[in-house]
């Protein structure tokens, strides 16, 4: 007679899929040439964004430098939004010492409304760009963008004014926040300083709870725009609340009321 072994139970947390830190590889391969030749090393920069869709608020831009390959152990980051706040906040020193340099750029919602939000984007990235070139009184080998659009180039001119040139060396990356550790620290830097210049002034603006929804569009903050009208730090290009209903119209129905009698219009 054949019998047949008990099957045994796997733990739950043994069968979720790993998920693998982000790293320096794609950093690294952008520079390999450069690390063959020994030298100083090179500079790579890795920059994201937070804030692109909320209603009010500014868009931020962070970017990290690391000194490769004399970099030292990379820091527990993912992409910010797969960290809890503290766990986010507890990373911003780490990070912070990791860097070579780091900064964090913003674009108000003035100028998200005079420029519109990609052009807004590009200002908030060459801001951050701008101090990182301060900082380290030269220019990144590289900078590793996350996506596929290279927004940089167009910053509005006349608000440049002033900001060092923007990097002469641009690499996309899709997905780099989830994979690459510079993106990953940068987004996490942006999204700290972002979210607690939100907080600060939902002390000023509490009814729209930005507290707790950053300036996002959530129930609490959409209902306040309806009831009170946009603060200062709406973008009062967008549109922030629903766009009123016209009136319905009546049915009207065409009707003979007899012969001879003719016929009129009903509601």
């Amino acid at each position: 007679m054949s019998t047949t072994a008990p099957t045994r139970s796997v733990p739950q947390a043994a069968r979720r899929r790993t998920v693998p830190m982000p790293g320096l590889d794609v950093e690294s391969s952008l520079v390999a040439a450069q690390l063959s030749e020994g030298g100083a090393g090179a500079l790579v920069a890795g920059m994201d964004e937070v804030g692109r869709g909320a209603l009010a608020g500014p868009v931020s831009v962070g970017v990290v430098v690391v000194r490769l390959p004399d970099v030292g152990p990379v820091p527990g980051v993912r992409d910010s939004k797969a960290l809890s706040p503290a766990r986010r906040e507890a990373l911003v020193p780490q990070v912070l010492a990791w860097g070579a340099a780091a900064a964090v750029g913003h674009a108000g919602p003035a100028e998200i409304d005079r420029y519109g939000i990609s052009a807004a984007l590009a200002l908030a990235g060459r801001r951050a760009w701008h101090r990182v070139v301060q900082d380290l009184g030269a220019q990144p080998d590289v900078l590793l963008l996350d996506g596929r659009d290279d927004f940089l180039p167009r910053a509005p001119l006349e608000a440049c004014e002033g900001l060092c040139a923007g990097p002469e060396r641009v690499h996309l990356q899709v997905k780099a926040d989830a994979t690459c550790a510079t993106v990953a620290a940068a987004s996490i830097l942006a999204k700290v300083e972002r979210d607690g210049l939100m907080t600060r002034l939902a002390g000023e603006h509490p009814a729209y709870g930005w507290d707790g929804n950053k300036g996002y569009g959530a129930a609490m903050h959409r209902a306040a725009l309806v009831d009170l009208g946009p603060s200062p730090h709406h973008r009062l290009s967008w549109r922030l609340v629903p766009e009123p209903q016209a009136p319905a119209q009546p049915v009207l129905s065409w009707e003979d009321s007899g012969e001879g009698a003719g016929a009129e219009w009903t509601a």
